[in-house]
């Protein structure tokens, strides 16, 4: 990112330089020599004058010539070195190191911070840490990291819990960081961000591990300063190796490239061993480079270095100053626009400036410092976030942010543990943290206060085995809150977290949305949900109990299907099939024998039509299914003790009149009349379950509404009353305490692990066991009724069966009866036929009996005159038969 802010400064700079030869090209740079990077800045400026100096091709026989000032971590230091160059043949000026130096530039500064520090945001997301302590120097730079990094945090649910300010390096002293971590030591955090610079960095390590900050439990993580500490003093002094074992830190991240090897094995020599290479003497060497191809260009495109006064400048007074002889360079808009323009690779790698002038993809290795000196365990960028791939390699693809395309390798933490860090502990400052409880009148085997040393009962003993499993001390005091006269208000004693007169809330404390929006709660350590209850009557069997089983209207549509069926199969087989034909009274009492037969499936008439046989397989289908269902239902009936109440469920008593009960403090009175609009005066509060029975038994309210813990405590000892329906909310019970607490997630985890060994079970048993009313939660034999709703589909499967076979069968036969019209059109009698003797000929073309096989063969022939034969040999020898049919036609009429 140096690069970027040499850059910058070098654009804002060359539109006032002074003179410049034609053929030497003047350059300044401001840096501090006592730091890493103003060390490795120096040699890598140098390496790279000479390089471009050695091609002549590059300026065109024209030399560069880098002159270097010391700013010596001095503002007013730099800004006269700054002066003195834009005095003389000065084109252009390279840094500063810092902020300070060009204030002017400070919105740069908070923008070149960004990628780096949003790295820092979600390595701290990843890992699942919820706040952290940020430590920086007072400058301009520092200040302003942090507040790009708050930001980021913020993105995330994430915050800075508190902010470690020293004095600005390299003034800091050890008094001065040794005031500030003790602070820190008294705090919940152990997330630790270091945004300064190496002196003070050094320092600030060296002192946290004479307080024993670098071990078990803490997090450190250092800006890209250390990363230079590690990259240019190596091997590492053991004590500062030892003081920061286990930090995290980033370095930019630079392409592995064959020029950028090549430039590394000159390193050594170029150096002369005094300083190692880090990324920003690889930034330096490639700012120089940039800078000569923008100036190559410039001449390239015909331009010449010309300079005018600045006649603002020059009605300022000159003294020692001099500042008339700051002048304007002439073709400083081309040359910005050829830096802009220009698309190079260099030691850094490929590297162009986007629209708003900022890098390409800014991205970082993420680096862990162990003992036998680091790992790197992932890699950072703006385009894929976290990840064990090179960002170069991920370039290629799309671009995916989800959280499991996240992962970093493992890091070594302080104190030499592998798994993350939780970031947070209880501060170990003897504060007792101070704990609301419900004083109940009512239900005290939820919470029973005795005087202030003698709480008990089943939330408390949760919460105390709970406590037990944290890795960490939690002193703590219970504190009573409500008169002890009526349950107090629970959304009253939640809010007290939030004015801070609690540190956290226990009891039977339902976990509801409005008491989400301003604590923060853990794993409910109970199901709970509202529930109706109402008085309830037995109900006796009786001899008509075998009815109960189909609603009336079920029944109904069920014998009306049995009849239409029969009478189907009866249509479908009365031409074909003997056992369907004879005398009148035989086909009726065929049909009703035929339809109610199938019920048992005992049926004796057999199908010969391809239509008969289909409705009966779709009817039989259904007669098993109502059948299985039947036998189900009676059964149940007849061996459950049945329940009669007029209240069905919550919906039927929010639709009557009748007022509704509720427990006095619960979440309940607000849920009826908010959620469901049931009017305040229909509410009546009830104080005890003694006020509960005493109101359902004599009528003040139709029913009570309350959670179900509180109800099947209620229920064991009442069993003259039921659950009427199904839990309408479903939530439970969970400990409060305030927004952002890492302690919520603590006790969450506390409380599943009791859950998975058993132990909350056995709480539970010990003080909510009780007897149970054998029916006080059955229910009544209304609700045990079949529907016609759950068998609607399969009649009207068959009945769409039915009407299809019937339709398909009265085509059929129509078409065969217009062929008997034809061959008989012949006869006078035929042609002359009334439309009632048409009618009645129709039926007994219907009524007629018909032989397949003849039929077939008949169809084969085609021949209209054997038709005719055959006619007149039934006339002749059928008679009775043709008796017998009339006197069908007549019994259908």
């Amino acid at each position: 990112m140096k690069l970027v802010w040499y850059i910058y400064f070098f654009i804002f700079c060359i539109n006032l330089s002074a003179t410049a030869s034609p053929d030497v090209i003047n350059l300044g740079a401001i840096i501090t020599y006592s730091t890493i990077n103003g060390r490795v800045t120096k040699i890598a400026l140098k390496a790279a004058e000479d390089d471009i100096n050695s091609d002549p091709n590059i300026l065109g026989g024209r030399k560069l010539s880098i002159t270097i000032h010391d700013s010596n971590f001095s503002g007013f230091l730099g800004i006269m070195g700054a002066l003195q160059f834009m005095e003389s043949d000065t084109v252009a000026i390279i840094g500063p190191q810092n902020a300070v130096l060009a204030h002017v530039l400070s919105h740069i500064a908070n923008e070149l911070h960004v990628p780096l520090l949003s790295s820092i945001a979600e390595m701290v997301s990843y890992y699942g840490w919820a706040e952290i302590i940020a430590v920086y120097s007072d400058d301009d730079q520092s200040r302003n990291g942090i507040t790009a990094l708050a930001d980021k945090l913020v993105e995330r649910r994430c915050r800075i819990s508190y902010k470690a300010v020293l004095p600005p390096d390299p003034s800091a002293n050890r008094s001065d960081v040794e005031d500030e971590l003790v602070k820190i030591l008294s705090m919940e955090s152990r997330v630790i961000v270091l945004n300064t610079f190496s002196r003070t960095g050094l320092l600030v390590f060296d002192v946290a591990k004479s307080l024993k900050m670098m071990e078990n439990g803490f997090v450190w993580i250092g800006t890209s300063w250390l990363s230079t500490v590690i990259d240019s003093n190596s091997p590492l002094p053991s004590k500062v190796s030892d003081s920061i074992q286990g930090a995290l830190t980033l370095r930019p991240h630079i392409p592995d490239s064959k020029r950028k090897r090549e430039f590394e094995s000159r390193w050594s020599k170029l150096s002369n061993g005094s300083v190692g290479l880090n990324p920003y003497g690889l930034y330096a060497y490639d700012t120089v480079w940039l800078i000569a191809r923008a100036v190559k260009l410039f001449f390239d495109q015909g331009n010449n270095v010309s300079f005018s006064d600045d006649p603002k400048l020059s009605d300022i007074g000159g003294g020692i100053l001099n500042l008339a002889a700051l002048s304007i360079f002439d073709g400083g808009n081309i040359l910005l626009k050829n830096i802009l323009q220009t698309n190079m690779t260099g030691l850094t790698g490929p590297f162009r400036f986007l629209l708003d002038r900022s890098p390409l993809h800014p991205a970082f290795d993420i680096i862990n410092v162990i003992d036998t000196g680091y790992q790197q365990i992932g890699y950072w960028s703006n385009y894929s976030g976290l990840s064990v791939v090179t960002p170069e390699t991920l370039y290629a693809k799309p671009p995916n942010r989800s959280s499991s395309s996240q992962r970093l390798l493992n890091a070594v933490w302080p104190g030499g543990l592998t798994a993350p860090p939780r970031g947070w502990v209880f501060p170990n400052n003897g504060k007792q943290l101070k704990i609301g409880i419900p004083n109940r009148v009512s239900y005290r085997a939820f919470v029973t206060v005795n005087g202030a040393d003698a709480v008990k009962g089943y939330c408390i003993d949760v919460f105390i085995a709970a406590v037990k499993l944290l890795p960490y001390a939690v002193p703590y005091k219970l504190i009573p809150f409500g008169d002890g006269h009526k349950n107090p208000s629970y959304s009253e004693l939640v809010n007290q977290i939030t004015v801070g007169v609690f540190d956290g809330v226990i009891g039977d404390v339902a976990i509801v949305y409005n008491r989400t929006r301003v604590v923060d709660f853990t794993q409910p350590y109970i199901e709970s949900g509202l529930v109706v209850v109402a008085p309830v009557k037995k109900q006796n069997s009786n001899a008509w109990a075998f009815l109960k089983p189909f609603t009336p209207l079920m029944w109904a549509i069920t014998g009306a299907f049995f009849l239409v069926v029969g009478a189907v199969v009866w249509i479908l087989e009365h031409r074909i099939n003997d056992e369907f034909r004879g005398p009148p009274k035989k086909q009726f009492v065929t049909i009703l024998w035929f339809s109610f037969s199938t019920m048992f499936f005992a049926h004796r008439e057999n199908t010969v039509s391809t239509l008969g046989r289909l409705v009966l397989i779709i009817w039989l289908f259904v007669v098993l299914i109502i059948n299985s269902s039947y036998t189900a239902s009676l059964t149940s009936i007849l061996t459950v003790q049945q329940l009669s109440s007029p209240i069905k469920s919550i919906d039927s008593l929010v639709t009557t009149d009748e007022r509704i009960g509720y427990q006095v403090g619960s979440f309940a009175e607000n849920y009826l009349n908010e959620e469901l609009n049931v009017a305040k005066s229909r509410l009546v509060a009830l104080g005890s379950p003694e006020e509960y029975a005493s109101a359902l038994a004599n009528g003040t309210v139709a029913a009570v509404v309350d959670e179900q813990p509180y109800v099947d405590l209620f229920l064991s000892e009442h069993c003259e009353f039921s659950i009427r329906g199904q839990e309408f909310t479903k939530s439970g019970w969970g400990f409060a305490f305030p927004r952002g607490s890492p302690l919520a997630v603590d006790m969450s985890t506390a409380i599943l692990t009791l859950s998975e060994n058993g132990d909350l079970q056995k709480i539970h048993d010990k003080w909510l066991k009780r007897s149970v009313c054998s029916f006080s939660s059955s229910s009544e034999s209304g609700s045990e009724q079949l529907q016609l709703q759950s068998f609607w589909g399969l009649f009207l499967i068959c009945g769409i069966a039915c009407f299809l076979a019937l339709f398909i069968y009265f085509c059929t036969m129509s078409r065969q009866f217009s062929r008997h019209i034809a061959a008989d059109s012949a006869e006078p009698s035929i042609r002359s036929s009334t439309r009632s003797r048409r009618i009645q000929t129709f039926l007994s073309f219907a009524d007629d009996k018909i032989d397949e096989s003849k039929s077939k063969s008949k169809r084969k022939r085609g021949d209209d005159l054997s038709i005719h034969s055959a006619k007149d040999d039934q006339s002749v020898n059928g008679g009775s038969e043709r008796i017998q049919r009339d006197n069908s036609v007549n019994w259908l009429h």
